[in-house]
């Protein structure tokens, strides 16, 4: 008798532990648990200014998602490295420190090499062809990939931010001949390097958030940066010449944490995902909005001197760069260089 009633009560626990563990699965038992009293916490950091392009973005989707869950879910937005700089950033998603990140897209080279398209001068002619291919399949094949997956990252979205343009402290860059000898601060990266090697020049990999005291001091003598980003970190006041040269992107892609995002109840989780896409269409119609009003109070200011390059200009630049397509589209993969191309 005894041993009976010791196998009920142990195969009764049985029942209860597996009601409870819900078949292995990773997502919270319910929505439930969560109030506005007791939200849950999704930790977003980013680099950039409050009022750049990103953080305003993301400020936006913030709002949207404690509007659509009344309060269960808060997004908690640490801007301009309050949390993690540019290099460490992605190391604090994979280990689930923080949940969500916008980086460049130059920083998942380390996962995948194929990110550098977004680093190969003139690949892009204009925003429609940047818009196409963030829409198509070329763009999700990315975040498809099995290195993403293994290190427990999941990609969101891509947020644009502009295409880029130098600018200098020594002189105006119009011609191949006018970058030598001069060395600018560049994002880390191979394609970024061979792009300026290819101009006689040097690069340097500096944090953005160390960028201004770095052209102050002269560590570097230069950038590139689209409007917005010029604009925002206040870099007209170290730099004497602006370049409208167009020659390259700077943009960001929304990663999460796979194992966390997927503990966020289902119910939840969608409402989060109707937040980021609103949030992606915002971001998207800002940032041309937002580099126009840039580039117009950085004529006005008139602390820089700016230069708008002619498409017969900057056909000489692109071809002074072609070492870089010689050197990198068997590493990018060219099927993915075509794919762009045939979206134009």
């Amino acid at each position: 008798m005894k041993k009976w009633l010791l196998l009920t009560i142990i195969s009764a626990f049985a029942l209860v532990l597996a009601a409870c563990g819900g078949g292995g699965s990773n997502e919270a038992t319910s929505s439930e648990e969560y109030t506005a009293e007791n939200p849950l916490i999704i930790k977003f950091s980013h680099v950039t200014a409050i009022d750049s392009v990103k953080g305003k973005a993301a400020d936006y989707f913030a709002q949207l998602v404690d509007e659509k869950t009344e309060g269960k879910v808060k997004v908690e937005v640490y801007p301009s490295s309050q949390l993690y700089g540019d290099a460490d950033e992605l190391d604090a998603l994979m280990s689930g420190n923080v949940h969500m990140i916008a980086p460049s897209v130059t920083k998942m080279v380390k996962l995948d090499p194929r990110w550098q398209y977004v680093d190969m001068p003139f690949l892009f002619e204009n925003e429609e062809h940047v818009e196409a291919f963030f829409d198509s399949e070329v763009a999700q094949s990315l975040f498809n990939a099995d290195a993403l997956a293994a290190n427990d990252i999941m990609g969101k979205a891509f947020w644009p931010n502009g295409f880029k343009n130098f600018s200098s402290n020594k002189n105006q860059l119009v011609k191949p001949e006018d970058f030598a000898g001069q060395k600018f601060r560049a994002q880390a990266g191979k394609v970024l390097e061979a792009q300026f090697q290819a101009l006689n020049a040097g690069s340097a990999t500096i944090s953005f958030g160390e960028t201004y005291a770095a052209l102050q001091q002269g560590t570097v003598d230069g950038t590139e940066n689209p409007h917005n980003n010029f604009d925002t970190m206040k870099f007209y006041e170290v730099q004497k010449y602006y370049t409208v040269s167009e020659h390259g992107r700077l943009d960001y892609a929304i990663f999460v944490n796979k194992s966390f995002w997927e503990s966020i109840p289902e119910d939840l989780r969608t409402l989060v995902d109707e937040a980021l896409n609103e949030a992606t269409t915002y971001a998207q119609e800002l940032a041309a909005e937002e580099n126009a009003k840039s580039l117009e109070k950085i004529k006005a200011l008139g602390t820089v001197e700016v230069y708008e390059m002619s498409q017969e200009e900057r056909d000489v630049l692109k071809e002074a760069m072609q070492p870089v397509y010689d050197e990198f589209s068997e590493v990018i993969t060219q099927e993915l260089i075509d794919g762009i191309n045939g979206l134009k």
